[in-house]
């Protein structure tokens, strides 16, 4: 069993595949707090690529940021998230979609299964995969092989998903660092920051297009859509923090706090605002 330490450091990483366009996964993404690379990872799909100062700084482990960071992003938007993350130790991925309760498996780096079966088959019913020959493909992952490790598993769960439409850029493959991967998505010319301005700077710098597209999700916009989200945010921000601050894990608080935070900022502003 990989320690806490081994699951932190410059060797651990991870990313953030959304099944939405970059531009519906922006506005979301600001949530986390956290300077992200935001690039097209297929017809339908999206991906985050985090500098990852969490787990770099030794502060928490990777595997519980990148789930914390993907419930987050999951319960603040109506697609679903998964977190591909790893260390030195393990890999392993975490699906979050809606409320639902996160589903996941890990790998340890000789590739040796550590997770339930079932829990693939909760994923692949989550992401409408094929039933049989996806979970086939799938069933496969959490069976032995002497030949495949921790990098081998997630390329091979990233090869059932091209079939879903995902198409992660090659230069974005998992087990690279965090550091080396945010460069790369850094470096092509469909990727964007993504960062968390106050509403004053989004405000002014924003033109009315952006506004446009950005105002279903932003708590300063007010209207149906964004109290909607705010009462999610709160109702899933609460037990999050609880459940973090019980098993002290950061990862888990972070999301909490900051889905409690959002969702009060959202119904302040729609409360105080003036009605038309």
């Amino acid at each position: 069993m990989s320690t806490e330490a081994a699951r932190t450091g410059p060797a651990a990483g991870a990313l953030l595949l959304c099944r939405a366009a970059p531009g519906r996964v922006a506005p979301v993404a600001d949530l986390l707090g956290e300077p992200m690379q935001l690039t097209p990872a297929g017809a339908a799909w999206s991906v985050l690529v985090p500098a990852g100062r969490p787990w770099r700084d030794g502060a928490e482990p990777v595997d519980r940021v990148a789930t914390g960071w993907a419930t987050a992003l999951a319960v603040g938007a109506p697609w679903p998230v998964l977190a591909l993350w790893w260390d030195t130790d393990q890999a392993g991925f975490t699906l979050a979609s809606g409320f639902r309760r996160p589903v996941g498996f890990v790998w340890l780096a000789s590739g040796v299964p550590a997770g339930e079966d079932e829990a693939m088959r909760t994923f692949a019913a989550r992401l409408g995969l094929d039933p049989v020959l996806d979970v086939q493909d799938l069933d496969r992952l959490t069976e032995p092989d002497a030949a495949a490790d921790a990098r081998s598993r997630l390329r091979g769960l990233l090869a059932v998903l091209t079939r879903a439409g995902v198409s992660l850029p090659a230069e974005l493959a998992p087990g690279e660092p965090a550091g080396r991967l945010r460069e790369a998505a850094a470096r092509r010319p469909d990727t964007s920051l993504v960062e968390s301005p106050g509403p004053r700077e989004r405000g002014a710098e924003d033109g009315p297009a952006d506004q446009i597209r950005l105002s279903p999700w932003m708590p300063w916009t007010g209207g149906p859509t964004a109290r909607a989200l705010a009462l999610a945010q709160l109702a899933a921000g609460l037990p999050l923090l609880i459940r973090g601050l019980r098993r002290r894990g950061g990862g888990w608080a972070t999301a909490g706090a900051l889905l409690l935070a959002h969702g009060a900022l959202g119904l302040a502003y729609d409360l105080t605002r003036p009605r038309s």
